[in-house]
Order: C-alpha cells, then structure tokens, then sequence
C-alpha cells in the first residue's frame, strides 16, 4: 500500500512559484530541473512529521518498506486486519462480473492528529486501470464499403509533416522514450518485425523494473498495449532509445504508478519524457489516488520530465469505458486530467464522410506500404451512434429520439458503443461521489491551469479540460486504423507475417500519447535542452497561431489545402457524443438510447468541436516539422 503525505501550505505555495520559473524565459530558474533529493528537502514533509506517520504505521502492526526521496510517500505493508483497525475499513472478498476483485467497503479514516500531513491512503482495491486502445472491428456503415486506409509509420510522417525534420537529422537521437507499463512485451521479435517492415532502423529497446520493483512478466492483453506503445513511439522518434519501464501490480496498487515514482525517485537524472496509455475516471480512481496521480506528475515536471497520457477512449464518459452505454454520465480520466501532463485526444479522418479517399490516398503503396499523399482533413474519432456525422450519412436527421439513428435497426446492432476520443471537464478529482461512478456529492475538480484560462473555445468553467492535443487514434469505423505487429493470438493478435494489411489492427488514444511523446523527443534533440510540462510552451504556441477568433488557413478542413506554416490543425468538423441510458447527463425525449448531453431536457451534445479549444479534440492536432522548429 501506499501513504500520500500533504506537504505545508507555505511549501506548496513556493513549488507553485518556483515551477512558474522553470517555464518563464529569462528566469533564473528557467529550465532549472530538480533532483529527486532536492525535491524532498526543499518540498517534501518534514522529516519529523514523517517520523510520527512511520511509527504509528509501525505501531499497528505495518512494515515500512520505503520512504520516498520526495518526502511525501510511504510504501508500507500489512494485512486487511490491521488495515481495519488502523483505518477503520474493511477489506473484503467481491465478484464484480463474475471477477473476484479485494476491496475497501468504505473511506479509510486517518486519525485528526495526523490529517494536517497525511493526504490519505492511495488505493485499497485491486480494480485495475483500463488501457486506452480498441481492437479494429468489423463496421458495416455502407459509406465505407470494404475499402481500408490502415495507417503505417509512412503514412503518419506524411500526414503529420515528419519527414522535414527526419530529413534534418531530427529523429530522437539521444533522446529515451520511457513507455510506462504494468507488464512486460509479449515479444521483442515483434518490435523487430514492425521496424524492418516499415522501413524504420533497428531500435534501442530496453525493458527495466525501476527501483527493483517486481517484474510483472507478459500479461495477456495488456502486453498488447506494451508492444503499440513501444513501436509507435518509436515511429515517431526513430532515433529515440526506447525503454519499457514496468512494475507488478501490487494487492492493491497500479504497477505503472509505482514505475513512475521509482524512476523519479531514483538518484540522477530521470528519463526526460514519460508516456501512459492507461486510465480510470476520476470518480472511481477515488480522491487520494487522484491526488497520488497529481502529485507524481508534478514531481516528475519539476524535474524536467514531461509526461504525456491519453485521454481516454470512451467520449466524455470515462466512467464507462468498454460499456455499450454511457450510465454515469460526464467524467473524465483521473490519470489525464491533472495540471502536470499533457492529455492526448483522439482524431479520425474526414475524408471518407466527405467522399475525398482518392484526393489523399494512392491506390497502390510504397515499399514500406506508404499510401498517404498529405495532410488529411480530420474529425473527432467517435465509433458511436450518437455521432452527428455517422448518424446523418445514414440518413437520419438525429442520432436521438424513436426515430433517431440510435434507436434504429443499423444504429442498435452496430453503433451501441462509448469508443470515440475523450475529453471533458475535470469533476471529481476531490471530494466523494455519492454516487458510485458519477460525479455527484461533495466531487470537486482540480483546478484550472494558468496557462489554459482565456484561450479561445476554452470554457470559463474554473477546472482543468481535457484533452490538450490530440492525434488521429481511430479503429476503422470510416475505414482507417493503425496497424502494429501483435503475435500474441490469445490476446487478440495476429502473427505479422505477410503484408500487414492481415496484422493486428486497433485505434485508441493509446496510440496518440507514445506519438506525441515521440514528438517531444524530437523537440528534445533540436533545441538540446528537456522541458518538463510542455503545455505552457503548447498553449502559447496555439494561441499565437489561432488569436482572437482562430484561422482559417490552419482548419483541418482545409485538408491538403491546409497553410504550409500552421503549427496546429483546427479541428472544426464533427462530434465525440456518444449513446448513453439512464438520467445521468442522457437526453432520451423518447426511445430507449439517448444521446450524452449536458443538459437531460435539451440535445446539447457533449461534446462538439468548435474554433480554438474543444473538449473533442483540445487545441487540435500538429505539424510535427513546424512544432519542432518553431519550439522556444
């Protein structure tokens, strides 16, 4: 288990300060990193105060395996009996879907004399984080007719404007990608396949257990997100060294969290760019491990590292991820929505709706199967019913209502489903939801970040939003997916032999993060230098381009016609809404499926794109040449 320790006011109020300096040019702490250790003594718990939390853990029975360097987490261990006389919970046996799961069966409660420095205890249950991917499926929407646009590494370097840079030397050279796990690859053979396949040298590919935290070993599904991360962070960073950094689960903790913190709190320097493409919304994650989630990326920010991780992949309901309906209304992830991290969205492509394949695809491929001509107009990916765009092109005027699409034959047999890119307000990152999964109660949201208020299209709404960019991650349902060399059968691969059109296929926004955080790396490389929370230099960049009322020549729906100079692409067409149940947020005026709605008696979707700032796709996607050049 872990132990969250809440440092004094004063102390957080200089780390607030001193980090505004690392990302203020001119500075004399502009770019200043911290080390694990300076980070605890100048920030930390005092180590009084952490000397009366250890003994009493140990005087209930707990062994103490570790203080962190940071000062503000203790790893202790003990049994569900001294957890319940300790805290006053209980530990029980439950099965949840025919799953045996352990779990808390109310709030632990800390003594008053230590609530002044204890946060609280991170997770008692061993419910896991979702991954952020989805299988390709198999769509029968008559628009797309059997004709697929899988998307390869070439295809990603042109759409996205990486070859310039590539061109330049620019690949992630000395950089590390550290892909954040709780499981070790299925095979590194694949990670070989993928890269001589597409073209791509061979990789620097290493998989480590910080900390000497326990090798989890390959874990069935999960390795599957192992292997995507890993091979598309590597398309995008092709000179990167790449690093699988992955712990065991813990009874009762998230083997990537703890990955984290030991690489954080290990002496020297950490790797300087993180990816995570795991979730939970923050109404079931729970308050202290939301604020466990807060606290670690903020480490890791002020020490240079810049962490980026997907938003999610279930629109705005991130309390129903893999669900068919959306039950607990609007949430988001609790993994994503903290100030510290760069939450990575979910984008498809517009040309299939639009009818335009031809203009941006080559009907035969390249040696390393390349089709992709140019940018590519881009809509927000959503799979579902409730999708504007896929119920019109089918004919229907509303995806809601008796005769809306969601209600029709085509719309319940092949669209009932929350798969599309997240976004949302942060609701329930403090406070308890009164209602499991929904927020409600006394849910608070964290607060909004400095440098995301006044930016156009983002609302005056006091809270962090979510995503911040986003990259195309969608799993064929306008007939474009990624494609990634997954041999495992037993989880849902395929052997990558062949031509990849018969290898694993999946979208998600699982894909997006590794991505961006191989764009990072090739920041990284150009201007020498680590830059910690990049999404000051991001927003700034953004606003510069889009300004009062946005631009024209930088909206995605230009497609190839898009300006040559646009760091951002606006996206501006489409929705991420998606089919929902229930009272919580649904707008059902008749029928059985609804439509997520911020509003129960009107169809205010939840959520459209619009100029600037959406929740469907935040900023919008890159350009990754013009990012890199026009870094600071």
């Amino acid at each position: 288990m872990q132990l969250l320790l809440k440092r004094p006011d004063d102390r957080e109020a200089a780390l607030q300060q001193f980090m505004q300096e690392q990302q203020t040019k001119g500075s004399a702490n502009y770019r200043k990193w911290l080390t694990a250790d300076e980070f605890g003594q100048q920030y930390g718990v005092s180590q009084a105060d952490i000397d009366v939390v250890t003994n009493w853990l140990k005087s209930h029975g707990f062994t103490v395996n570790n203080v962190y360097r940071n000062g503000t987490l203790v790893d202790f261990s003990g049994t569900a009996g001294q957890v319940r006389r300790a805290f006053n919970t209980e530990i029980h046996h439950l099965s949840v879907g025919n799953v045996d799961h352990i779990a808390n069966m109310s709030d632990p409660q800390i003594p008053s004399a230590l609530a002044p420095v204890v946060a609280g205890v991170v997770s008692l249950n061993d419910f896991r984080p979702h991954t952020n991917f989805k299988p390709h499926g198999n769509y029968t929407f008559t628009s797309s007719g059997s004709t697929y646009q899988a998307v390869v590494p070439a295809d990603l370097a042109k759409i996205y404007n990486f070859n310039p840079v590539f061109t330049s030397g620019i690949t992630g050279t000395g950089q590390t990608i550290v892909l954040i796990e709780d499981t070790n690859v299925y095979s590194t053979a694949d990670i070989t396949t993928f890269r001589s396949t597409f073209g791509l040298p061979a990789a620097t590919f290493t998989q480590v257990h910080p900390g000497s935290c326990s090798n989890p070993g390959v874990i069935t599904g999960n390795d599957g997100e192992a292997e995507l991360d890993v091979e598309w962070a590597g398309a995008a960073a092709p000179g990167a060294a790449l690093e699988l950094a992955s712990c065991a689960d813990t009874s009762t903790t998230f083997g990537g969290l703890i990955a984290i913190q030991n690489l954080i709190n290990a002496t020297g320097t950490p790797p300087a760019i993180m990816s995570v493409s795991y979730g939970e919304c923050e109404a079931e994650n729970g308050a202290t491990a939301n604020a466990a989630y807060v606290s670690t990326y903020q480490q890791a920010a002020a020490e240079g590292v810049s962490v980026f991780v997907s938003s999610g992949d279930e629109g705005a309901a991130s309390c129903d991820a893999n669900a068919t309906h959306a039950t607990h209304g609007i949430g988001v992830s609790g993994f994503a929505s903290t100030p510290y991290n760069v939450a990575v969205g979910g984008t498809d492509f517009g040309d299939t709706y639009a009818g335009t394949n031809s203009s941006y695809w080559s009907s035969t491929n390249s040696s390393t199967y390349g089709s992709a001509l140019s940018y590519v107009p881009e809509i927000p990916w959503n799979d579902s019913c409730a999708s504007v765009l896929i119920s019109s092109k089918s004919g229907y005027s509303t995806p809601y209502g008796t005769s809306g699409f969601c209600n029709s034959a085509t719309g319940k047999a092949d669209y009932l489903t929350t798969a599309s890119g997240s976004g949302g307000p942060s609701g329930c990152a403090s406070g308890t939801a009164s209602t499991s999964g929904v927020v409600s109660g006394t849910c608070h949201g964290t607060a909004k970040p400095s440098w995301q208020a006044g930016f156009l299209g983002n609302p005056v709404d006091g809270v962090r939003d979510i995503p911040d960019v986003s990259l195309f991650a969608a799993n064929g349902v306008w007939g474009h997916y990624y494609v990634y060399c997954y041999s495992h059968t037993a989880g849902g691969g395929a052997a990558c032999t062949g031509a990849p059109s018969g290898w694993a296929g999946a979208g998600g926004t699982s894909f997006a993060s590794p991505i961006m955080a191989g764009i990072q790396a090739l920041v990284n490389q150009k201007i020498g230098a680590s830059v910690g929370n990049p999404n000051p230099t991001l927003y700034s960049l953004a606003a510069t381009e889009y300004g009062s009322s946005g631009s024209t020549s930088c909206n995605s729906s230009n497609g190839s016609g898009v300006g040559s100079s646009c760091v951002f692409y606006d996206v501006t067409q489409g929705d991420m809404d998606v089919n929902c149940t229930g009272t919580h947020s649904c707008y059902r005026p008749s029928g059985t499926n609804g439509v997520l709605s911020t509003s129960s008696t009107s169809y205010a979707k939840a959520y459209g794109t619009s100029t600037g700032w959406d929740f469907s796709t935040g900023i919008g996607t890159v350009n990754a040449a013009n990012l890199v050049n026009a870094w600071p």
